[in-house]
């Protein structure tokens, strides 16, 4: 099943991507998804990330489905 990864401002610029997808087997969670991920672009790890699940803040347990998708970015802050 294929999921679709999300790629803002410093993670796009890490991978060279806005937007891939990863192949994933049926009961694979969020987090599995996020570490290969993380094995597969190293650099990502020098940055402090953020990921959702399907548009709300993902903890890592959800169980991913076709068709999903989740998103990786870095906090933002601002004055």
């Amino acid at each position: 099943m294929l999921i679709r990864v999300l790629f803002f401002g410093a993670t796009s610029a890490i991978t060279g991507e806005h937007q891939i997808e990863v192949d994933a087997d049926a009961g694979k969670t969020a987090r599995w998804v996020f570490d290969n991920l993380l094995a597969e672009y190293p650099r990502l790890a020098t940055h402090k990330l953020l990921f959702s699940f399907n548009q709300q803040y993902a903890t890592g347990n959800e169980i991913v489905r076709d068709g999903d998708e989740l998103a990786i970015f870095t906090a933002v802050s601002g004055g």
